[in-house]
């Protein structure tokens, strides 16, 4: 199957330092793939290098068989990757309806609309006038994926979905994956929790110190391999 995203000898720096050092990845269509890693092995930069919020060469990073390293995110969004950041960064003046329109600028054709996200996340329809910085945890992270969601996007990037929010929230947001994959959308999925990452995903890669350690299908690996790779063991 080929790739609608690859990278190959991926670097990023920020300044002198590097924090990427020969990425090369793959993403099929209708694939959920998973980056773990500790802190600091350069999850995020690597999703900041794919929607072009970090410098990339050219060549390095395709979709659909083009080059896009560089190229400025917002021509990146409406080609069809779109992110949902680490730390949710909803627009703290703007409703959470606003904050979802929002991420329609875009204007790409699709299926998702307000009506089907509000399906997907019902308490956001409930909460739809209130300032989306004034929900809980959870609920921020649900505008945050309907935000990226109604660009319609042919690849989802999610960073930290989980980050600082309780098991049963992180089940309730990962048991909407299913629906949002239904269609045959792409899902690069940054997560620190091992067990969750091999759950929700097809294949993992692990990130170690900005180079790859791991990389295969997400139930190919024992416990120990993955800490091995994890920390550099």
């Amino acid at each position: 199957m080929s790739a609608l995203v690859e990278t190959q000898g991926l670097t990023a720096f920020y300044g002198d330092a590097q924090a990427l050092f020969g990425i090369d990845f793959k993403l099929s269509a209708g694939e959920v793939v998973a980056v773990i890693g500790a802190n600091g092995a350069g999850k995020s930069t690597f999703l900041k290098s794919l929607t072009g919020l970090v410098k990339a060469a050219r060549e390095h990073i395709r979709f659909d068989g083009q080059p896009i390293g560089g190229l400025p995110p917002g021509q990146i969004v409406r080609q069809g990757l779109a992110m949902v950041p680490e730390g949710r960064r909803l627009f703290p003046s703007l409703s959470v309806e606003e904050n979802l329109l929002m991420g329609a600028v875009a204007a790409r054709p699709g299926p998702w609309s307000l009506e089907r996200l509000y399906k997907l996340f019902p308490i956001l329809q409930q909460k739809r006038r209130n300032p989306g910085t004034s929900l809980s945890g959870g609920q921020q992270q649900m505008v945050a994926i309907g935000r990226a969601l109604m660009s319609n996007p042919r690849v989802l990037l999610c960073d930290e979905l989980s980050l600082g929010l309780a098991p049963i929230v992180i089940k309730e947001i990962y048991d909407a994956l299913p629906s949002i994959t239904a269609e045959g959308m792409s899902v690069v999925v940054v997560e620190q929790d091992v067990s969750v990452a091999q759950r929700v995903s097809n294949r993992v890669y692990c990130f170690q110190e900005g180079r790859v350690s791991l990389e295969g299908p997400s139930d190919a690996f024992t416990r120990e391999q993955i800490s091995a790779a994890y920390f550099g063991m």
